[in-house]
């Protein structure tokens, strides 16, 4: 009878799972399933922060110079980010919650056709040609109503993300392929896309198996009840064990006690959205501590700093790390949650990191 993992075997799991051997940035992308964005530059963007531990001699905006090779796309699954044409095609031709107005109907479909026309768009071009006014925004402020219609035409499918120039998406039209609307090849597509998250983020509580489920929403809203029913069927289909109370889901063909999952004594500055910290309910579950990202938060309420990198070391997330780039030079304000961590390995392993950071920043 097998025995059923500790937490510090699913603590060791979780590590060393999603940090696999560096490989290309293709590939890397491809076995992450989804990498998440985000437009802050402290000291890089969090797509970068993540796929330096995981891509071979990468370099701070690699991924936006290759993009326009690779066969990805920006796209959404549970947040924005970056997703292989694999993952894509189960979410398109993407049905939106809440439908157009015939008017917007026909905005979209003018402007579809000038961007089908001129090829990769600047939204500058189009506003000039269109002009279609302001709106307000989801944050409460004023925005081209043309950005905002791209937007939403991006998000239906009816464009892509061409490449960016200077951080501003460029768009081309995109037709995609006609899928099986079959009630089977619904729920097929649906599982997979649970299978996906739940690949990239385990091993999961149950109460954050449950969530990524409904976050599937956004990049699949059309898939809503395929993916309850794949949910029902995932928690008899998933391996599982419970731990102090608490259910754990993760893929049934791993093992979370096998010796293969290893961790080395290297010390890491992840992304706040890495797979590693992504889950704030199983950070501190494995972890014993709350972690916040608080760029978003007043400066006079920050406990952990504008944009605190988790700092890993070996299987254990020991504090947190500010990183600022000051006259040439890298600068780490490090905090730990516990005990300061003082050993000299810790110390040593800290200093090769922040070479890493150096490099990876080309300073």
């Amino acid at each position: 009878m097998a025995t059923d993992p500790t937490l510090d075997d699913l603590r060791r799991y979780a590590v060393a799972r999603t940090l696999f051997k560096p490989t290309t940035l293709a590939r890397a992308i491809d076995k992450l399933g989804f990498v998440q964005a985000d437009p802050i530059r402290a000291p890089a963007r969090a797509q970068d922060l993540t796929l330096r531990h995981r891509v071979a001699g990468y370099r701070a905006g690699d991924l936006e110079r290759r993009y326009p090779r690779l066969a990805v796309d920006e796209d959404c699954l549970v947040n924005y980010g970056f997703v292989p044409r694999r993952v894509l095609a189960l979410m398109h031709p993407r049905i939106a919650a809440h439908p157009w107005d015939a008017a917007t109907r026909r905005r979209a479909a003018e402007l579809l056709e000038f961007v089908r026309e001129r090829g990769p768009t600047h939204p500058r071009v189009v506003q000039e040609h269109f002009a279609h006014g302001r709106r307000i925004n989801a944050w409460g402020g004023s925005s081209s109503a043309t950005t905002h219609l791209l937007d939403g035409m991006h998000y239906r499918g009816l464009l892509r993300i061409a490449r960016r120039e200077n951080g501003v998406r460029l768009y081309e039209a995109v037709e995609h392929v006609p899928v099986d609307a079959s009630r089977d090849a619904r729920h097929a597509r649906a599982t997979a896309l649970l299978d996906l998250v739940v690949a990239k983020y385990a091993p999961l509580p149950a109460s954050s198996f449950v969530y990524l489920a409904r976050l599937l929403g956004y990049g699949a809203p059309h898939l809503k009840a395929e993916v309850r029913s794949a949910v029902a069927a995932a928690r008899e289909r998933l391996a599982s064990a419970r731990i102090d109370g608490v259910t754990w889901f993760w893929p049934a063909d791993e093992n979370p006690r096998s010796s293969r999952h290893r961790v080395d004594d290297r010390v890491r500055l992840l992304a706040p959205f890495d797979p590693i910290a992504w889950d704030r309910r199983r950070f501190e579950l494995l972890w014993g501590w709350t972690y916040r990202f608080e760029a978003y938060t007043p400066p006079a309420k920050r406990k952990l700093g504008y944009y605190a990198l988790p700092l890993l070391w070996r299987e254990q997330v020991v504090g947190w790390a500010n990183a600022a780039v000051r006259e040439g030079r890298l600068d780490l304000d490090v905090g730990f949650a516990g005990a300061p961590e003082k050993s000299a390995p810790f110390r040593a392993a800290l200093a090769d990191e922040r070479e890493r950071v150096a490099e990876f920043l080309g300073l």
